[in-house]
Protein backbone atom coordinates (compact mmCIF):
# COMPACT_ATOMS: atom_id res chain seq x y z
CA UNK A 1 0.00 0.00 0.00
CA UNK A 2 1.46 3.65 -1.03
CA UNK A 3 1.17 6.81 0.27
CA UNK A 4 -0.91 8.37 -2.46
CA UNK A 5 -4.40 7.97 -0.13
CA UNK A 6 -5.96 6.14 -3.37
CA UNK A 7 -6.32 2.61 -4.18
CA UNK A 8 -2.95 0.69 -4.53
CA UNK A 9 -1.66 0.16 -7.75
CA UNK A 10 1.80 -0.74 -6.68
CA UNK A 11 3.01 -3.49 -4.84
CA UNK A 12 6.39 -3.95 -2.99
CA UNK A 13 7.30 -7.26 -4.70
CA UNK A 14 5.63 -9.65 -7.31
CA UNK A 15 7.56 -12.58 -7.33
CA UNK A 16 8.51 -13.58 -10.54
CA UNK A 17 7.52 -17.45 -12.01
CA UNK A 18 10.42 -18.54 -11.22
CA UNK A 19 10.68 -17.32 -7.44
CA UNK A 20 7.47 -18.63 -7.29
CA UNK A 21 8.04 -21.92 -8.48
CA UNK A 22 11.80 -22.14 -6.02
CA UNK A 23 9.26 -21.57 -3.08
CA UNK A 24 7.11 -24.38 -4.30
CA UNK A 25 9.49 -26.76 -4.50
CA UNK A 26 10.71 -26.08 -1.04
CA UNK A 27 7.17 -26.40 0.45
CA UNK A 28 6.43 -29.49 -0.93
CA UNK A 29 9.02 -31.07 1.29
CA UNK A 30 6.51 -30.21 4.23
CA UNK A 31 4.27 -33.35 4.46
CA UNK A 32 3.04 -32.16 8.03
CA UNK A 33 -0.15 -30.83 8.49
CA UNK A 34 -0.13 -27.07 10.06
CA UNK A 35 -3.81 -28.03 11.32
CA UNK A 36 -2.83 -31.27 12.84
CA UNK A 37 0.39 -30.60 14.28
CA UNK A 38 1.73 -26.58 13.75
CA UNK A 39 4.71 -26.52 15.85
CA UNK A 40 6.61 -29.28 14.05
CA UNK A 41 5.11 -27.42 10.70
CA UNK A 42 6.82 -24.47 11.77
CA UNK A 43 10.03 -26.01 12.64
CA UNK A 44 9.61 -27.64 8.99
CA UNK A 45 9.07 -24.20 7.60
CA UNK A 46 11.93 -22.74 9.36
CA UNK A 47 14.25 -24.67 7.61
CA UNK A 48 13.35 -23.73 4.10
CA UNK A 49 14.87 -20.66 5.73
CA UNK A 50 18.31 -22.07 7.21
CA UNK A 51 18.83 -24.13 3.73
CA UNK A 52 18.50 -20.72 1.94
CA UNK A 53 15.47 -21.85 -0.56
CA UNK A 54 13.69 -18.30 0.17
CA UNK A 55 14.62 -15.68 -2.69
CA UNK A 56 16.64 -12.70 -1.96
CA UNK A 57 13.96 -10.52 -3.61
CA UNK A 58 11.29 -11.98 -0.93
CA UNK A 59 13.74 -11.53 2.33
CA UNK A 60 14.71 -7.63 1.25
CA UNK A 61 10.87 -7.17 0.92
CA UNK A 62 10.57 -8.94 4.68
CA UNK A 63 12.76 -6.28 5.75
CA UNK A 64 11.38 -3.24 3.94
CA UNK A 65 8.20 -4.09 5.74
CA UNK A 66 9.44 -4.85 8.82
CA UNK A 67 11.33 -1.29 8.77
CA UNK A 68 8.37 0.41 7.20
CA UNK A 69 6.27 -0.78 10.39
CA UNK A 70 9.32 0.19 12.78
CA UNK A 71 9.29 4.15 11.49
CA UNK A 72 5.48 3.98 11.23
CA UNK A 73 5.69 5.24 7.63
CA UNK A 74 3.41 2.53 5.87
CA UNK A 75 1.45 0.19 8.02
CA UNK A 76 0.11 -1.94 5.13
CA UNK A 77 2.22 -4.00 1.69
CA UNK A 78 1.04 -5.68 -1.05
CA UNK A 79 2.97 -8.90 -2.27
CA UNK A 80 1.99 -10.55 -5.36
CA UNK A 81 2.27 -13.89 -7.31
CA UNK A 82 2.65 -15.53 -4.40
CA UNK A 83 2.38 -19.01 -3.88
CA UNK A 84 -0.99 -20.88 -3.69
CA UNK A 85 -2.48 -24.77 -3.89
CA UNK A 86 -2.59 -25.80 -7.30
CA UNK A 87 -5.55 -28.58 -6.21
CA UNK A 88 -7.97 -26.10 -4.15
CA UNK A 89 -10.69 -28.43 -2.91
CA UNK A 90 -14.37 -26.81 -2.86
CA UNK A 91 -14.92 -26.08 0.53
CA UNK A 92 -18.92 -24.68 0.22
CA UNK A 93 -20.23 -22.44 3.05
CA UNK A 94 -21.90 -24.84 5.64
CA UNK A 95 -18.44 -25.68 7.53
CA UNK A 96 -15.80 -24.18 5.30
CA UNK A 97 -13.18 -24.98 7.72
CA UNK A 98 -14.44 -28.89 8.64
CA UNK A 99 -14.09 -29.15 5.16
CA UNK A 100 -10.98 -27.82 4.18
CA UNK A 101 -9.53 -29.65 6.86
CA UNK A 102 -10.95 -33.35 5.20
CA UNK A 103 -10.18 -32.22 1.64
CA UNK A 104 -6.94 -30.16 1.31
CA UNK A 105 -4.29 -32.45 1.02
CA UNK A 106 -1.27 -30.09 -0.17
CA UNK A 107 -0.52 -26.56 2.06
CA UNK A 108 0.95 -24.32 -0.02
CA UNK A 109 -0.57 -21.19 0.74
CA UNK A 110 -0.04 -21.96 4.51
CA UNK A 111 3.34 -22.26 4.22
CA UNK A 112 4.10 -19.12 2.53
CA UNK A 113 2.06 -17.39 5.29
CA UNK A 114 4.16 -19.13 8.17
CA UNK A 115 7.34 -18.10 6.26
CA UNK A 116 6.34 -14.46 6.01
CA UNK A 117 5.45 -14.15 9.31
CA UNK A 118 9.09 -15.81 10.11
CA UNK A 119 10.92 -13.50 7.84
CA UNK A 120 9.27 -10.55 9.25
CA UNK A 121 9.43 -11.52 12.47
CA UNK A 122 6.19 -11.65 13.65
CA UNK A 123 4.92 -14.85 15.62
CA UNK A 124 1.68 -16.26 14.67
CA UNK A 125 -1.66 -15.77 17.28
CA UNK A 126 -4.40 -18.35 17.44
CA UNK A 127 -7.69 -18.67 19.50
CA UNK A 128 -8.41 -21.94 20.81
CA UNK A 129 -12.28 -21.73 20.93
CA UNK A 130 -12.25 -19.91 16.97
CA UNK A 131 -12.21 -22.66 14.31
CA UNK A 132 -10.28 -25.17 15.77
CA UNK A 133 -7.50 -23.11 17.46
CA UNK A 134 -5.41 -23.02 13.78
CA UNK A 135 -3.32 -20.80 12.87
CA UNK A 136 -4.68 -20.64 9.57
CA UNK A 137 -8.14 -19.44 8.76
CA UNK A 138 -10.26 -19.16 5.86
CA UNK A 139 -12.05 -15.81 5.56
CA UNK A 140 -15.27 -17.64 3.51
CA UNK A 141 -18.66 -17.19 3.56
CA UNK A 142 -21.27 -19.11 6.05
CA UNK A 143 -24.36 -19.83 5.77
CA UNK A 144 -25.24 -19.12 9.37
CA UNK A 145 -23.47 -15.88 9.32
CA UNK A 146 -24.69 -14.14 6.12
CA UNK A 147 -26.13 -10.88 6.65
CA UNK A 148 -24.83 -10.09 10.00
CA UNK A 149 -22.11 -7.99 11.14
CA UNK A 150 -18.69 -10.43 10.71
CA UNK A 151 -16.00 -11.10 7.69
CA UNK A 152 -17.83 -14.85 7.38
CA UNK A 153 -20.90 -12.73 5.95
CA UNK A 154 -20.54 -13.24 2.59
CA UNK A 155 -20.95 -9.08 1.82
CA UNK A 156 -19.73 -5.65 2.90
CA UNK A 157 -18.00 -5.30 6.76
CA UNK A 158 -17.47 -2.13 8.10
CA UNK A 159 -14.56 -0.03 9.20
CA UNK A 160 -12.84 -2.25 12.25
CA UNK A 161 -10.64 -4.10 14.14
CA UNK A 162 -10.47 -7.70 14.42
CA UNK A 163 -11.25 -9.19 17.84
CA UNK A 164 -12.00 -5.72 19.14
CA UNK A 165 -13.30 -6.29 22.17
CA UNK A 166 -11.00 -9.36 23.33
CA UNK A 167 -8.15 -9.08 25.84
CA UNK A 168 -5.58 -10.47 23.25
CA UNK A 169 -5.95 -8.65 19.91
CA UNK A 170 -3.71 -9.30 16.99
CA UNK A 171 -1.04 -6.56 15.80
CA UNK A 172 -1.07 -7.65 12.45
CA UNK A 173 -3.22 -9.33 9.60
CA UNK A 174 -2.39 -11.28 6.68
CA UNK A 175 -4.29 -12.25 3.86
CA UNK A 176 -3.79 -14.39 1.05
CA UNK A 177 -5.91 -14.89 -2.22
CA UNK A 178 -6.72 -18.81 -2.29
CA UNK A 179 -9.93 -17.97 -4.64
CA UNK A 180 -11.02 -14.49 -6.02
CA UNK A 181 -13.69 -14.41 -8.70
CA UNK A 182 -11.59 -12.64 -11.36
CA UNK A 183 -15.28 -10.80 -12.59
CA UNK A 184 -16.07 -9.23 -8.95
CA UNK A 185 -15.04 -5.59 -7.83
CA UNK A 186 -14.40 -6.44 -4.30
CA UNK A 187 -11.87 -4.18 -2.41
CA UNK A 188 -10.44 -4.11 1.03
CA UNK A 189 -9.98 -1.08 2.45
CA UNK A 190 -7.45 0.38 4.97
CA UNK A 191 -7.05 3.54 7.01
CA UNK A 192 -4.14 4.15 8.99
CA UNK A 193 -4.22 4.87 12.58
CA UNK A 194 -2.31 8.46 12.04
CA UNK A 195 -3.75 9.53 9.00
CA UNK A 196 -7.66 9.35 10.72
CA UNK A 197 -6.53 11.00 14.30
CA UNK A 198 -5.15 13.70 12.14
CA UNK A 199 -8.52 14.54 11.26
CA UNK A 200 -9.31 14.94 14.83
CA UNK A 201 -8.11 17.95 17.11
CA UNK A 202 -6.01 17.25 20.39
CA UNK A 203 -9.07 17.58 22.60
CA UNK A 204 -11.03 15.25 20.91
CA UNK A 205 -8.39 12.70 20.91
CA UNK A 206 -7.85 13.19 24.73
CA UNK A 207 -11.24 12.29 25.24
CA UNK A 208 -11.28 9.09 22.98
CA UNK A 209 -7.93 7.92 25.22
CA UNK A 210 -10.96 7.74 28.26
CA UNK A 211 -12.29 4.25 29.08
CA UNK A 212 -15.70 5.59 28.18
CA UNK A 213 -16.87 3.25 25.28
CA UNK A 214 -17.59 -0.45 24.95
CA UNK A 215 -17.60 -2.75 21.73
CA UNK A 216 -19.86 -6.39 21.96
CA UNK A 217 -18.21 -9.07 21.34
CA UNK A 218 -18.88 -10.28 17.34
CA UNK A 219 -21.21 -13.20 16.87
CA UNK A 220 -18.34 -15.97 16.01
CA UNK A 221 -17.11 -15.17 18.88
CA UNK A 222 -20.30 -15.85 21.00
CA UNK A 223 -21.09 -19.15 19.21
CA UNK A 224 -17.41 -20.31 19.97
CA UNK A 225 -17.51 -19.32 23.58
CA UNK A 226 -20.66 -18.92 25.65
CA UNK A 227 -18.57 -17.50 28.57
CA UNK A 228 -17.30 -14.53 27.10
CA UNK A 229 -19.68 -12.19 29.19
CA UNK A 230 -20.50 -8.67 28.45
CA UNK A 231 -18.56 -5.73 26.93
CA UNK A 232 -16.37 -4.16 28.72
CA UNK A 233 -15.49 -0.40 28.95
CA UNK A 234 -12.21 0.46 27.25
CA UNK A 235 -10.70 3.85 25.57
CA UNK A 236 -10.49 3.66 21.47
CA UNK A 237 -7.33 5.37 21.37
CA UNK A 238 -4.03 4.71 23.22
CA UNK A 239 -0.63 4.77 22.26
CA UNK A 240 0.93 6.38 19.22
CA UNK A 241 -2.58 5.67 16.99
CA UNK A 242 -3.60 1.97 18.23
CA UNK A 243 -7.72 2.03 17.94
CA UNK A 244 -10.53 -0.19 19.54
CA UNK A 245 -13.17 0.21 17.09
CA UNK A 246 -15.81 -1.40 15.32
CA UNK A 247 -18.06 1.08 13.45
CA UNK A 248 -21.57 1.02 13.98
CA UNK A 249 -21.14 -1.12 17.31
CA UNK A 250 -19.05 0.78 19.71
CA UNK A 251 -20.80 2.90 21.63
CA UNK A 252 -20.12 5.20 24.78
CA UNK A 253 -21.32 3.25 27.89
CA UNK A 254 -24.22 4.16 30.50
CA UNK A 255 -22.62 6.84 32.77
CA UNK A 256 -19.98 7.98 30.42
CA UNK A 257 -19.88 12.20 30.36
CA UNK A 258 -21.38 13.96 26.75
CA UNK A 259 -17.97 15.08 25.78
CA UNK A 260 -17.73 11.11 25.21
CA UNK A 261 -20.41 11.04 22.86
CA UNK A 262 -19.24 14.25 20.65
CA UNK A 263 -15.99 12.71 20.69
CA UNK A 264 -17.21 9.22 19.15
CA UNK A 265 -19.41 11.50 16.57
CA UNK A 266 -16.38 13.46 15.95
CA UNK A 267 -14.58 10.02 15.06
CA UNK A 268 -17.61 8.52 13.00
CA UNK A 269 -17.22 12.37 10.89
CA UNK A 270 -13.21 11.89 10.35
CA UNK A 271 -13.75 8.10 9.35
CA UNK A 272 -15.84 9.07 6.27
CA UNK A 273 -14.15 12.27 5.00
CA UNK A 274 -10.19 11.07 5.53
CA UNK A 275 -9.07 8.89 2.25
CA UNK A 276 -8.78 5.10 2.07
CA UNK A 277 -6.39 2.72 0.73
CA UNK A 278 -7.97 0.00 -1.29
CA UNK A 279 -6.91 -3.23 -2.92
CA UNK A 280 -8.53 -5.72 -4.85
CA UNK A 281 -7.74 -9.00 -3.67
CA UNK A 282 -6.53 -11.74 -6.93
CA UNK A 283 -5.40 -15.40 -6.36
CA UNK A 284 -1.38 -14.99 -5.44
CA UNK A 285 -1.55 -11.52 -3.69
CA UNK A 286 -1.20 -11.28 -0.28
CA UNK A 287 -2.36 -7.95 1.71
CA UNK A 288 -0.54 -7.21 4.89
CA UNK A 289 -1.45 -4.69 7.44
CA UNK A 290 -1.88 -3.49 11.23
CA UNK A 291 -5.03 -4.64 13.06
CA UNK A 292 -4.43 -1.97 15.76
CA UNK A 293 -2.67 0.87 14.21
CA UNK A 294 -5.29 1.29 11.44
CA UNK A 295 -8.76 -0.03 10.49
CA UNK A 296 -9.89 -1.92 7.84
CA UNK A 297 -13.25 -3.17 5.65
CA UNK A 298 -14.18 -5.16 2.87
CA UNK A 299 -16.33 -3.18 0.43
CA UNK A 300 -18.58 -4.77 -2.63
CA UNK A 301 -18.93 -2.40 -5.73
CA UNK A 302 -19.79 -5.09 -8.50
CA UNK A 303 -20.85 -9.05 -7.83
CA UNK A 304 -21.09 -10.71 -11.37
CA UNK A 305 -22.93 -14.09 -9.92
CA UNK A 306 -24.25 -13.96 -6.56
CA UNK A 307 -23.88 -17.48 -6.04
CA UNK A 308 -20.68 -17.56 -7.16
CA UNK A 309 -19.00 -14.61 -4.87
CA UNK A 310 -20.13 -16.88 -2.05
CA UNK A 311 -16.91 -19.21 -2.94
CA UNK A 312 -14.74 -16.35 -2.55
CA UNK A 313 -11.60 -17.70 -0.31
CA UNK A 314 -8.84 -15.82 1.60
CA UNK A 315 -6.58 -17.35 3.77
CA UNK A 316 -5.72 -15.44 7.19
CA UNK A 317 -3.27 -15.46 9.65
CA UNK A 318 -3.38 -12.97 13.09
CA UNK A 319 0.39 -12.04 14.30
CA UNK A 320 1.78 -10.20 16.91
CA UNK A 321 4.40 -7.19 16.35
CA UNK A 322 7.35 -9.21 17.47
CA UNK A 323 8.64 -11.84 20.12
CA UNK A 324 8.61 -9.66 23.12
CA UNK A 325 4.69 -8.85 21.98
CA UNK A 326 3.72 -12.09 22.05
CA UNK A 327 5.55 -13.48 25.19
CA UNK A 328 3.38 -10.76 26.81
CA UNK A 329 1.46 -12.60 26.56
CA UNK A 330 2.95 -16.24 27.99
CA UNK A 331 0.73 -16.30 30.40
CA UNK A 332 -2.55 -16.85 28.34
CA UNK A 333 -1.04 -20.07 26.36
CA UNK A 334 -3.46 -22.93 25.76
CA UNK A 335 -1.35 -26.61 26.18
CA UNK A 336 2.19 -25.16 26.35
CA UNK A 337 1.54 -23.83 22.19
CA UNK A 338 3.25 -20.50 22.48
CA UNK A 339 0.33 -18.10 20.51
CA UNK A 340 -2.46 -20.20 21.12
CA UNK A 341 -4.77 -17.89 23.48
CA UNK A 342 -8.02 -18.53 24.91
CA UNK A 343 -10.15 -15.70 24.68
Amino acid sequence: MNDTRGEIVDALLVLTDSERDQLVEGFEAVKVSPYDDYRTFSELISEVVVDGEVPERLLRAAGRIRSDRAEGVVEAHVLRNCPVDDDLPEIGNEDPSAEKKKRKTTFVGEAFLELLAQITSTPLLAYTNRFGGDFFIDVVAINRYLGKQTGYNGGEVVFHNDRTAHRVRADYITLLGMRCPAEDLVYTGFVPGLRLLAELPAEIRQVLREPYYATPFDVVSRDANADLGEAVAHPILSGRSSLRYLDTHTSTTGDAPVEAKDALLALKNALTRVPKDRHRMQKGDVLTFANQHGLHNREQIEIADAEKALGRWLLKTYAFADQAAADAHGDAWIDGIPGKVGD
